[in-house]
């Protein structure tokens, strides 16, 4: 008994190290793997894998010998009462004389086994050959999900990045605010400025406090759409271990950007699955002309009494019964499937060209969101830095009494603004990057 509660006590306390260590921090590509290991589609998708192994063995079992069981015993209340000619029994009753006669007795039953065994059925052998594309659809739909997860993922996780860097300069423009209020407060106090000069850097500093908590609040609300796509516990804290850096940016540059392969697309590959099954479908249809073969053998036993006595009188009976059906006139029916299956097979081609185009247009669009991202990530670039090299002159000529402080307010705003353009730039390029991905069929690595 000792024993066991020091095995349970063990048990408990690795349970709680095991949870204490939990993974709370993620880069990119872990945030990918938790959510596709953990995200309801994907879970909904693995069961739909299961359903089609099991609608695979459906279709396999169908052919497979099948025996069923049967029991009946019944109540003749009023046994029937049939009419008969009466010379049929009496030679000398005149011709046209009828009579009763009572055929059964009140208490009857019915028992037996029988099987069914299908020897030959050319559509259930079709039916057999699709089983390998089930399999493949299921497949398919499972990575389809992975591809959704994956881009919803990767553009929560960089919304969070992106949040975080305009949080950290904002701490960084109040602290140089605070550092010039304190500047200026000094300069107050020998006669130097006004008292307005201060009035409008603490006014400018209130400002920059109330976008930071706006900013803090959209950190708070990326975090949560991040741990959504993940399907991570909203409750638990989540940290990111990927940073936005200038490698951030010029590995982004490297990027290579080829011609869409549409053989690395997934809707391009479930549309070709589904144009195989459609073309086995009309194969089913076809052979459904062929007989089909199947033999049924049957035991089992009759019982007829007048009196209520189930364990007596119950006759024998077997039957063994080798069935053709041979399909002659259907009256047109097999060929309008057969043409409405081909009409499928028409859309689909169609939906074929259109998916190749929708491909190209999608890179071509990514290509070029991303170059005009690049393109306005270096001009909001230089932009900051003049507003940086504005701001610092304009203090310069504060302090040396040629400029005026609002000078030094304006050169503050301007910045700010230069700043907030630089990452929605930035911005624009990570989610421009994850659709050229998505368009290339690049964003799970294989």
């Amino acid at each position: 008994m000792k024993k066991t509660k020091l095995l349970l006590l063990a048990f408990i306390a690795a349970w709680i190290v095991t949870n204490a260590r939990a993974q709370s921090a993620f880069s990119m590509e872990e945030a990918v793997d938790y959510a596709i290991k953990n995200h309801a589609s994907v879970k909904n998708a693995l069961v739909g894998m299961q359903d089609a192994e099991l609608q695979i063995k459906e279709i396999k079992y169908a052919g497979m010998p099948q025996i069923n069981g049967q029991f009946a015993f019944t109540y003749n209340a009023i046994v029937p009462t049939s009419v008969l000619p009466a010379n049929t029994f009496n030679p000398q009753a005149p011709e046209g004389e009828i009579t009763k006669v009572r055929f059964g007795v009140p208490w009857g039953g019915q028992a037996g086994v029988g099987i069914n065994q299908l020897i030959f059925d050319a559509t259930w052998l079709v039916g057999l050959r699709a089983a390998d594309t089930y399999r493949k659809m299921a497949a398919q739909e499972m990575e389809k999900s992975k591809v959704d997860i994956a881009e919803n993922v990767k553009k929560a996780y960089y919304s969070v990045l992106v949040a975080e860097q305009r949080a950290l300069i904002f701490d960084l423009n109040i602290e140089r605010l605070d550092t010039a209020i304190m500047q200026t407060e000094q300069y107050f106090k020998q006669g130097f400025v006004e008292k307005i000069d201060i009035d409008r850097l603490n006014v400018q500093r209130n400002n920059l406090v109330t976008e930071k908590q706006k900013i803090n609040n959209l950190i708070q609300l990326t975090y949560q759409l991040l741990k959504f796509q993940m399907s991570y516990p909203i409750e638990q804290k989540l940290s990111l271990r990927d940073k936005l850096n200038i490698d951030t940016v010029k590995l982004l540059r490297s990027v290579v950007v080829d011609d869409v392969n549409p053989s690395n697309r997934i809707e391009f590959s479930q549309i070709e699955t589904s144009r195989k099954l459609t073309s086995l479908n009309i194969e089913r249809i076809q052979k459904g002309i062929f007989p089909s073969v199947a033999f049924n053998g049957s035991l089992g036993a009759g019982h007829g009494n007048p009196v209520f006595n189930p364990f007596e009188r119950w006759f024998p009976s077997s039957a063994l019964t080798l069935a053709v059906r041979i399909p002659i006139y259907d009256s047109g029916v097999r060929k309008v499937q057969v043409e409405r299956q081909r009409l499928n097979l028409i859309k689909l081609d169609n939906g074929v060209e259109m998916l190749k185009e929708s491909f190209r247009l999608q890179n071509e669009q990514a290509k070029t969101n991303l170059k005009n991202g690049f393109e306005s990530l270096d001009v909001q670039s230089r932009n900051m830095d003049l507003a940086q090299e504005v701001l610092k002159v304009s203090k310069i000529k504060y302090l040396q009494g040629v400029g005026s402080n609002l000078e030094v307010v304006n050169a503050e705003s301007d910045l700010k603004q230069a700043q907030n353009n630089y990452f929605s730039a930035l911005y624009d390029v990570l989610i421009a990057k994850v659709d050229l991905d998505k368009a290339q069929g690049k964003l799970i690595k294989q």
